[in-house]
């Protein structure tokens, strides 16, 4: 057995290098079927972040569809989702830079627009019409002074268009689905100051013989509940996920046969997540008696088949801990995949005569698992004498020898962006990149996550800032506590609402010695004001209305309070980034600066709310351990270019 080396916690020299990360980073999700072909989507950071939709063939053959020059990325509700969908061997699809509508053979050949040039108007989460030769797509129009208007509507395969309206009056719309005879629509709408996960409505139309949405009606959505994912199963009944039980179940809409809905999973079990992004699926049919799902119990995930006659779930035997937001499409007899597990980042597989098998692996095989931190659930005591979890990284390289280091490793406390999400246990090197160079990590699913039911979700209903910000540093005590980590070495990092909550806890709390701020607000009542239609009133719920509470949004921005930080703080910046402005990170540096804090900031051209170029992506990471190294005195191995820290330098 060769003899392992000795070395400080932080100073480890790893094989998951920036360069690994950013090389084997192409992500996989978005599952789409057409006849026997399946199609996904691959984000590629060496390639600028271009999206490409990718076909594989019956035969084994994999292609491109989408050339270069072209990213099949929408920017509706600025987060995007259902960029594209493939029809009878063409790929309809959203491009990024003009966000025009195009069409494309599978095979090979040049994008044609189906929308016209010069319009500030975006598309996504379309189905094709095929007995009208159409899609219904729902739209953002951007072209207006004011408010984006969203709708949905037709647009002609083999035209050139902005689109026929065909449902219009609510603020935003999701999810059309067609029957399978054509004849039926259905689809979700909400209205402000609303999200998706509080309060939605799922409503059905009468598709006329001129192509026109007739009779439309609302079928359910009570106040303070949760509709997504309306799907028609093969035999033409309606299904839909809701949160009516307190969780997330999927139901049955009345048939002739029944008076009410009926929930066919009554389980404390959660069978999607938050609809940030257009376009989610977490279940599929297989035939008409039996569906493929994907469900949530305790931030972990699981697949089954579902009986809709018995309401029986059988789970399927996986390795699988994790389902991508839109990775699960069944159709043809066929079901595709995007899974992931704490050793395998999200990949494509197959379901077929139940079995599963790989189709397109994430990351190639050139490091071994032996390297990867596997992650610990974990429940932890807070503030009203609640529970909270997380999942804990010990920190792991079988090169060095821990039992001999009379220390204990720093501690990397994440706080997850939303702030309604989730964290994952997907396979993230970026995550593995602190644990194999001696940094705990603790991804914290603070109150207000999503997969412990809707109770938990609404935690932070009036308390953002508050609840996520106590949970993170609870949890960070409760590892200190168990005699984990160095409570004198707890740092916190977070990307957008996550680098809000970084920013409160470095700010309101006296725990954590150093802070990293993705893209984070920093002024609550700048971000009441700037940021776009989808999130626009988000804060309604998370804070209180506004300007009637704006005393509550200037009490919780770090922006307004920074005599009571006291530790450094390295803050990055997307300078394109439309959601959280650049004024935001700017504000929080002059005003450290000011206060003699020490603070770096580095801002990136070409970026927006989250970074997907692969040298941005390597800088960050590098500056970040580089600014803990000066801030916690370890020497980092390798070559680091260095940071600016005004203050500490």
């Amino acid at each position: 057995m060769p003899k392992k080396n000795i070395g400080p916690y932080g100073s480890w020299k790893s094989p998951i290098s920036t360069e690994l990360i950013v090389s084997e980073a192409v992500g996989l999700g978005d599952m789409d079927i057409d006849g026997t072909d399946i199609y996904w989507l691959e984000t590629r950071p060496a390639e600028a972040g271009r999206y490409v939709v990718v076909r594989k063939t019956s035969e084994g053959l994999i292609n491109d569809v989408t050339p270069v020059g072209f990213s099949a990325r929408t920017s509706v509700h600025e987060y995007g989702g259902g960029s594209y969908l493939a029809y009878q061997g063409t790929v309809f699809f959203s491009n990024y830079s003009d966000q025009r509508v195009y069409k494309v053979k599978t095979e090979s050949g040049n994008p044609i627009p189906i929308t016209r040039e010069g319009l500030d108007i975006r598309f996504a989460d379309g189905f094709v019409d095929g007995l009208r030769n159409r899609i219904i797509y729902v739209r953002e129009d951007h072209s207006q002074e004011g408010e984006a208007v969203n709708t949905l509507v037709a647009l002609y395969m083999d035209d050139e268009s902005e689109g026929t309206i065909l449902a219009e009056g609510a603020d935003f719309y999701s999810s059309p689905s067609l029957s399978p005879d054509g004849s039926s629509v259905a689809w979700i709408q909400w209205n402000h100051p609303n999200m998706p996960w509080d309060s939605t409505e799922l409503w059905v139309a009468d598709i006329s013989e001129t192509g026109t949405f007739e009779n439309q009606r609302k079928l359910k959505g009570a106040q303070g509940e949760s509709i997504c994912h309306p799907r028609w199963s093969p035999d033409g009944l309606l299904y839909f996920v809701s949160d009516a039980s307190g969780w997330w179940n999927i139901y049955r809409y009345p048939d002739n046969h029944l008076t009410r809905s009926t929930n066919l999973t009554p389980m404390q079990a959660e069978f999607t997540q938050a609809q940030w992004g257009l376009g989610s699926r977490y279940y599929g049919f297989l035939s008409k008696d039996h569906i493929i799902c994907a469900y949530n119990i305790n931030g972990k995930w699981s697949l089954a088949e579902l009986d809709v006659n018995t309401s029986k779930l059988e789970d399927i035997h996986t390795t699988f801990t994790e389902f991508n937001r839109s990775g699960l499409e069944s159709r043809n007899g066929l079901t595709v995949l995007g899974a992931g597990s704490p050793v395998k980042a999200f990949s494509v597989y197959l379901y077929l005569d139940k079995k599963v098998t790989e189709v397109k692996s994430t990351i190639r095989p050139n490091i071994e698992d032996v390297y990867f931190s596997l992650p610990e659930s974990i429940s932890f005591p807070t503030s009203e004498d609640l529970i909270s979890h997380g999942f804990f990284y010990p920190p792991h390289n079988p090169d060095y020898d821990q039992e001999k280091l009379d220390q204990l490793p720093p501690l990397l406390v994440l706080s997850h962006g939303g702030p309604t999400g989730a964290t994952s246990t997907t396979l993230d090197l970026s995550i593995q990149f602190w644990t194999s160079r001696g940094f705990g990590v603790l991804d914290v699913n603070y109150g207000g996550s999503t997969g412990y039911g809707t109770t938990y979700r609404k935690r932070l209903n009036g308390k953002w800032g508050i609840v996520d910000m106590d949970d993170c540093v609870n949890g960070a005590l409760y590892l200190a506590k168990r005699g984990d980590i160095d409570k004198e070495k707890m740092s916190i990092r977070g990307g957008s609402a996550g680098g809000y909550t970084t920013l409160a806890a470095l700010t309101f709390r006296d725990v954590f010695k150093a802070g990293a701020s993705y893209y984070g607000v920093s002024d609550l009542e700048a971000l009441a004001k700037e940021t776009h239609k989808f999130e626009s009133r988000y804060m309604d719920s998370m804070v209180g209305p506004y300007p009637k509470d704006r005393t509550v949004y200037m009490d919780r921005s770090p922006i307004f309070h920074t005599e009571k930080l006291s530790c450094p703080v390295i803050l990055f910046q997307g300078l394109e980034d439309k959601i959280v402005l650049p004024n935001q990170a700017e504000m929080m540096v002059a005003s450290l600066k000011e206060k003699g804090i020490p603070v770096a900031y580095l801002p990136f051209e070409g970026e927006q709310h989250g970074f997907r170029i692969s040298e941005n992506i390597q800088r960050t990471l590098e500056a970040e351990l580089y600014f803990y190294s000066k801030v916690f005195g370890f020497k980092a191995a390798g070559k680091i270019k260095p940071v600016k820290i005004d203050g500490l330098d």
